[in-house]
């Protein structure tokens, strides 16, 4: 096999098939429409994979799911993975090439919880099983591309060995359930947005769960799913009768979610066997989640790596380092490109920033999804506002005339009100001392100007949800 190619149509499903029968280690990076996957093999079985699209947010969404059923994933361990560990710039795992050969940061952070005894080994591959299956789906999807294998630079500690034709063979079902909702449902990361004005008559559809319209504003089937602790297809069962009656319009997924291959296909496969297919596969995946973790793995005990094999990780390389801190399909449908929202508000947010310009745009980018946004520009008086509005998180300027967010964020946290309010630091400051400053007066997290709106979704789901 040669050693690397490039091709107009990339065939991932025979290349991960030839490679499954080397009995090398081999590290195989793929690239497509600026997307870069990575694949680590060891004597033909999976170890891990990854893509550049934003894997710490893929890695918190599993994280979550495996929460419900390990009591030391609390939310403070999930964040503090992030700051420790979440590179900067997410750039840097398509950029450092020799970096994401060895040792990819979210890998470090699933070995760091096993060393911290935040996970156990077993259950630590039950979570890499499940985020090498989330990758692998997309890069079965790619159509053009080139590709490389390589032999690592640096073996990362194996935590397990997937079986390949397993885990093909589960992505496979799944892409083709996928299919039934195909062309109204073309991504995973395609946002919900439930139409207020719609006229359909309740009798002509089920009830939707109060929990799901409550979220139901700029999340996407992924992160819905997560928070609902379903499954993505279930979710997307559940939602697609409202669709085809256009009660619920979808959205194209965010940057840089849009650059992931999409589940369309011109020539879908017939939809009533692929319902068959579909109801079967929820009924395993209701029964999975209603099991143990070590119930539902396909990981064999001998491809897991016992707990004293691991490295005992204290703190990440200085590189990556962060100090803590149906039929008849309304044609709305595909005209709608506003943003639409649901009738609640769920979630107050303040926002201190003395300048004008943030406070709009922060409070545009969260009132256009629905939550009850409240701007204060004098920081001076921004105390007495805020324990008058109790808000479930506090976004706060670092750099204010008068009195500095560290202050500020300290006189915030001596109320026992806001003892676990989330508050983050919104500032263009990325410098280590000011983190560790923000860490010290209790903040929870960061937000670098300038942001987009779906960063400042993503800090919201991170600390809200």
């Amino acid at each position: 096999m040669n050693n690397s190619g490039a091709f107009t149509k990339l065939r991932p499903l025979s290349l991960l098939r030839q490679l499954s029968n080397c009995s090398d280690s081999t590290y195989l990076q793929a690239l497509s429409n600026s997307v870069s996957w990575s694949i680590y093999l060891e004597q033909g079985k999976i170890t891990y994979a990854t893509h550049s699209v934003e894997p710490f947010d893929r890695l918190e969404r599993h994280l979550r799911r495996l929460s419900h059923q390990v009591p030391m994933l609390t939310s403070e361990v999930r964040v503090q993975v992030r700051q420790i560990f979440e590179p900067d710039s997410h750039s840097q795992l398509i950029e450092d090439d020799s970096n994401s050969r060895s040792h990819p940061p979210e890998y470090q952070a699933i070995s760091w919880l096993v060393s911290q005894q935040h996970l156990h080994s077993t259950q630590a591959a039950v979570l890499i099983q499940e985020l090498v299956k989330e990758v692998i789906e997309s890069f079965l999807l790619i159509k053009e591309g080139i590709y490389e294998l390589t032999e690592p630079i640096d073996r990362m500690p194996r935590i397990c060995r997937l079986d390949v034709e397993k885990i093909l063979d589960r992505c496979q079902v799944r892409l083709q359930n996928w299919q039934a909702f195909v062309p109204q449902i073309s991504s995973p990361y395609q946002r919900p947005y439930l139409l207020m004005n719609s006229k359909i008559e309740e009798k002509d559809l089920p009830k939707l769960q109060p929990d799901l319209t409550d979220w139901m504003k700029g999340f996407s089937l992924c992160h819905l799913a997560t928070i609902l602790n379903q499954d993505e297809i279930q979710l997307a069962d559940n939602l697609y009768p409202y669709i085809l009656k256009g009660a619920i319009i979808l959205h194209e997924p965010d940057p840089p979610f849009d650059k992931l291959p999409k589940i369309f296909e011109e020539q879908c496969l017939q939809r009533p066997t692929l319902f068959s297919k579909l109801i079967t596969e929820i009924v395993d995946i209701k029964q999975e989640l209603n099991t143990t973790v070590n119930s539902y793995s396909d990981i064999s005990e001998e491809n897991i790596a016992p707990v004293q094999q691991l490295p005992q990780i204290s703190e990440p390389p200085k590189e990556n380092f962060q100090e803590p801190t149906s039929n008849n399909i309304n044609p709305a449908f595909q005209k709608v490109t506003s943003a639409t929202v649901t009738a609640q508000k769920v979630h107050k947010i303040v926002s201190v920033d003395d300048s004008p310009t943030i406070l709009k745009e922060i409070s545009y980018f969260l009132e256009n999804e629905n939550f009850s946004v409240v701007t204060i520009n004098d920081p001076v008086k921004a105390v007495l506002s805020i324990i008058r509005h109790k808000p479930d998180l506090i976004l706060l300027d670092l750099n204010m005339v008068g009195i500095d967010g560290y202050e500020l964020c300290r006189i915030i946290r001596n109320n026992l009100i806001f003892h676990n309010t989330p508050i983050i630091f919104v500032t263009g400051s990325k410098g280590i001392v000011d983190k560790v400053k923000a860490k010290l007066v209790g903040a929870s997290g960061y937000l670098t100007k300038p942001f987009t709106r779906a960063e400042l979704l993503k800090t919201v789901f991170m600390h809200l949800t």
